[in-house]
């Protein structure tokens, strides 16, 4: 069994000044990024180069028509490397980009087309949560067929990934929440993965005491905010790309699959969708099978925040209130009767992932976990 690859190579600047002076970007070269992220940073510097804001092809995470309307506008130039500059929507649309597109994205995601790489990708993420710089995962919202869906192929892995904590400055407090949040749970989730290895566990485990730390820290100096969070930047930007090197190798489960059914549905940030069932999924976990890794898990959370192993699950919602809101699905929309068949989509659509689960969980299992969030 392959125990640990890393894809692709990793670089790390301070700044993108340093970035830039290296790689040298300019002529051949598409930047894909948003205005916010690109005044600041490299506006400065003067780089001749084509630049697609994001931001004018759709608000929010990436759907297939989003990247359709980039694809379109990114056809008008001559390039052969992708310079992805940006949070989880820019990278993952860019994933896509970089492989050939001979109709309609949601080709590739409904597998009507397999992927094929035509262009170079450099990845910067401007956020500490997905990983995705490290990962062949590229999510996306298909309005039309009412699905989210994720693409994980040889072909969508970046060819190079920089990490630069400068970019990180400009998060708005909730962004920072939802992203660092999703790094935790993917640590924690490619932990207990039965594809984990020793290799991926020791970076799993790395991520948790990272995260944790940089909680605590935040949290005792008064909360969620720029200022706060200034001192941890690179912890958390490292401490999220080793959770992406372990869920690149071990993969995630429930709490991802699950997520895209209410994440999808109302438009939730993924990591926020994700955090709304994270605590309820690990119930139902220790429920079918206390003894084993999870008590692991159970141990580290009980010991960062000072309870008891019984008591973790309560204490970590409480602890994690702190940096980021957790509100019942009906708050976002959801009525009752939606409960079976988000349960029902999550195991047509989601096996991918649920094939990564601590424990196998039927639908009727994955319905009480819905139940209980609503």
């Amino acid at each position: 069994m392959q125990a640990l690859r890393v894809v692709p190579a990793i670089h790390y600047f301070d700044t993108f000044k340093d970035f830039n002076e290296e790689f040298k970007l300019g002529k051949g070269d598409i930047l894909v990024t948003n205005q916010w992220m690109y005044d600041p940073y490299v506006k400065p510097l003067g780089i001749d180069m084509p630049v697609i804001y994001q931001e004018k092809y759709g608000a929010g995470e990436p759907t297939d028509e989003m990247m359709d309307a980039m694809k379109q506008e990114m056809d008008k130039y001559e390039y052969d490397r992708i310079i992805a500059f940006g949070g989880g929507t820019i990278v993952d649309c860019c994933k896509v980009l970089a492989c050939e597109i001979p109709d309609k994205v949601a080709d590739l995601y409904t597998g009507k087309v397999a992927p094929k790489r035509v262009k170079k990708l450099v990845v910067v993420p401007t956020t500490c949560g997905t990983g995705s710089e490290v990962t062949n995962v590229a999510v996306a919202s298909i309005p039309s067929l009412n699905l989210k869906k994720g693409i994980a192929d040889e072909q969508t892995y970046a060819d190079i990934a920089v990490l630069i904590p400068e970019s990180l400055q400009g998060l708005p407090d909730k962004v920072f929440a939802t992203s660092s949040v999703d790094a935790l749970i993917h640590a924690v989730e490619s932990f207990l993965s039965p594809k984990a290895s020793p290799f991926t566990e020791m970076y799993s485990l790395k991520a948790i005491e990272m995260i944790m730390n940089g909680y605590k820290q935040i949290v005792a100096a008064g909360g969620n905010t720029a200022e706060n969070r200034k001192p941890l930047l690179k912890d958390f930007l490292i401490a999220s790309n080793y959770a992406g090197i372990a869920f690149g190798n071990a993969g995630c489960g429930a709490v991802h699959a699950l997520s895209y059914a209410h994440g999808g549905a109302f438009h939730i940030p993924h990591g926020e969708a994700n955090f709304i069932c994270f605590t309820e999924v690990f119930k139902m976990y220790m429920r079918k099978q206390p003894k084993g890794k999870i008590e692991i898990v159970n141990k580290i959370f009980a010991d960062v925040l000072g309870c008891s192993e019984a008591d973790v699950y309560t204490a970590l919602d409480e602890f994690l209130g702190k940096i980021i809101e957790k509100k019942p699905l009906k708050e976002y929309g959801m009525t009752e009767d939606q409960v079976a068949p988000f349960a029902k989509s999550t195991v047509d659509n989601q096996q991918r992932l649920l094939g990564n689960n601590y424990v196998f969980l039927s639908e009727e299992e994955i319905a009480e976990i819905f139940a209980n969030l609503y």
